[in-house]
């Protein structure tokens, strides 16, 4: 369970994230909705401790302290070593975790199962397209098993099947009891995966249920409808 508390951060005078507070639960998909400039990506760096919040707390299944244990984070699909391949890749992520040796073949090798892997497991990183590398950043990501996961814009550049196949292994670990917390602008991702989803302007909330609460509490007929409402209303001053 990952929960926010009145987070604030800025860079050169300029507010990026205010007093911004919510709580993404576990065997659910919890997305941040908001235009491009949001506050999204700060505020997910914050949670993930890449960035130290000026004000506020993140706490990580009850705790405050160092969040890497508890947390994987795909928030770009950068950091591969090029001259590595895949299963080499996710070799050495898993030994800077700490795994031990016969319990990290055992994961590489499920990783490699489950994210459709295989085919490219011995192919260096350097000539992967761009949804192969997305798939092996994030097999990175969930090497050590992580009860939290971060995805900050996943499907930026994917192809429909690439988009299809991550969404089932999202889906399958929800399931399985992961708190799952998506950053995204697109509208379609968040319909088709959020359980809950927090809309995101100018870097505070501006509302947060299901979708279906969304609509009924802007009186819209779509979550892009209601994104709309409330976006424009909270920067009309009305919320």
């Amino acid at each position: 369970m990952i929960t926010v508390h009145h987070l604030h951060k800025q860079f050169a005078g300029i507010t990026a994230v205010s007093d911004l507070s919510f709580e993404a639960a576990d065997g659910r998909i919890t997305g941040l909705l908001g235009a491009n400039g949001a506050g999204k990506s700060t505020t997910m760096r914050m949670i993930c401790g890449v960035l130290k919040p000026q004000r506020g707390s993140v706490w990580i299944d009850g705790s405050s302290s160092n969040p890497q244990p508890r947390v994987g984070a795909l928030l770009d699909h950068m950091g591969l070593y090029p001259r590595l391949t895949a299963r080499e890749n996710l070799m050495y992520f898993g030994e800077l975790r700490g795994l031990p040796p016969a319990r990290l073949r055992e994961r590489v090798e499920e990783l490699l199962g489950t994210l459709g892997l295989e085919p490219i497991a011995d192919r260096r990183a350097a000539g992967f397209s761009q949804g192969e590398r997305m798939k092996t950043a994030l097999g990175r990501a969930l090497i050590h098993s992580p009860g939290n996961l971060l995805l900050d814009e996943p499907t930026n550049g994917l192809d429909v099947h690439t988009v299809r196949s991550l969404r089932d292994v999202l889906k399958k670990m929800r399931d399985a009891g992961t708190c799952v917390l998506l950053s995204s602008h697109v509208l379609q991702e968040v319909c088709a995966l959020c359980d809950r989803v927090v809309i995101v302007s100018k870097g505070s909330v501006v509302a947060q249920g299901s979708p279906d609460e969304l609509c009924l509490q802007s009186a819209s007929a779509s979550l892009e409808d209601a994104f709309v409402k409330l976006t424009h209303a909270e920067e009309n001053g009305k919320c």
